[in-house]
């Protein structure tokens, strides 16, 4: 087993182990778009919403080196016609970019280079027959192997944007998208790669209002698409969970409820929901494992309008939000709507794309956002939700 290159089925494997809602049908939708224009999918999502165990599912569905029959026969996509088609048919190359961000040993200056450096070394390790140029781009020693071997490559790179978001410098942000252009906007792109599959919390940077990887189709808080669903537990998969665990149903949906992703309402917070009914207690766990000091931060910032439209919100008023502003950078916001279009993919605010608002989804994100202003000088704000007769719930 390599450490980015078939390293097998035993993270999705341990998913299984667990409680596990099935999300397997978004693999159909994976196979359906293989090989065509479309092969190129980010999925971003706010943490904890079920962005990397979909994309440890699609490793053990997809790499060459396992038979991952056992894990996915009970789950709905074995049923499907493009299930065995594709099946551990592929050399998969799995990047999970945190695990460079959080190696102290790597200097942050040098990143990009680290990341393009262990997978050249892996690419050797791994096909040590193929004469490759250790002087070639890495797309050019995919493309050598690709053509050596007659296969193509499922590549997913989990967490894309999280150099993104610790770098806070323009010129390793550009290197590093400058680097992912390198390997998905060649000439031959086509030729290595059969699907490449991208998660994270921000969308691809924007220059100039265009996409960095233009050529990648997005599915995010904002926009979601068909795999709106995929991500987040909907209104019949909490049900089947409080039922199974005796768990308050109405209790679960007014903590947990309240997301709006495209045209699938009712989304619920996946990490809550799971770590309350294994708790078997209903409590704030989702805002725990975040920044609290970053909500502080965006929601006190000195834009107009912004003070008003957290009023707004937290007495239940779901306010405006021009979302084509923000060119996807959590260092370059510059306006109210910046700020709110941020707080969106963070997964502080629900979006509902047919009235182009933004609303606070449900009673763990309000705690949140009501213990934030606590450490603000807005007593006044405070006395207009003590003020208002509009209940949230």
């Amino acid at each position: 087993m390599g450490k980015y290159i078939h390293i097998g089925n035993a993270e999705f494997t341990s998913v299984r182990r667990d409680e596990y809602v099935d999300k397997s049908m978004l693999i159909k939708y994976v196979n359906g778009v293989l090989g065509t224009q479309r092969k190129f999918m980010c999925v971003t999502r706010a943490r904890r919403f079920g962005k990397s165990i979909a994309a440890k599912m699609l490793n053990a569905y997809y790499d060459e080196s396992v038979d991952s029959h056992a894990l996915f026969a009970d789950l709905s996509i074995a049923k499907d016609n493009s299930y065995e088609t594709n099946l551990n048919k592929y050399p998969v190359i799995y990047l999970d970019v945190n695990n460079f961000t959080t190696d102290l040993k790597i200097d942050k200056s040098r990143i990009v280079y680290a990341v393009n450096d262990a997978l050249s070394e892996e690419l050797r390790l791994q096909y040590p027959d193929v004469p490759i140029d250790p002087e070639d781009s890495l797309s050019g020693q995919l493309l050598t192997i690709a053509e050596r071997n007659g296969k193509q490559f499922f590549m997913i790179i989990d967490e894309w944007d999280a150099i993104c978001r610790e770098a806070n410098d323009a010129g390793i942000m550009r290197q590093y998208v400058d680097w992912l252009r390198s390997l998905f906007k060649t000439s031959f792109a086509d030729r290595i790669f059969a699907g490449v599959y991208l998660t994270g919390i921000l969308p691809i940077k924007q220059y100039n209002t265009q996409s960095a990887l233009n050529n990648f189709e997005e599915f995010s808080m904002i926009n979601p698409g068909p795999l709106a669903g995929y991500f987040g537990f909907t209104t019949d998969e909490v049900h089947a969970l409080c039922k199974k665990y005796d768990m308050d149903e109405a209790l679960i949906k007014q903590w947990y409820d309240g997301y709006q992703l495209g045209e699938v309402h009712d989304i619920y917070n996946p990490y809550a929901v799971m770590r309350a009914i294994q708790r078997r207690c209903v409590e704030v766990y989702w805002t725990a494992t975040g920044a609290y000091e970053g909500l502080l931060r965006y929601i006190t910032m000195n834009f107009d309008g912004l003070r008003d439209a957290i009023i707004e919100l937290l007495i239940g008023k779901p306010v405006k939000v021009n979302v084509l502003g923000f060119s996807n950078d959590m260092h370059d916001i510059n306006s109210r709507n910046a700020v709110l279009t941020l707080l969106i993919h963070l997964g502080y605010l629900s979006y509902d794309r047919a009235t182009m608002t933004a609303c606070i989804p449900n009673y763990e994100v309000r705690a949140e956002f009501e213990r934030a202003i606590q450490d603000t000088n807005w007593r006044y704000v405070a006395q207009a939700i003590q003020n208002s007769e509009q209940l949230m719930y």
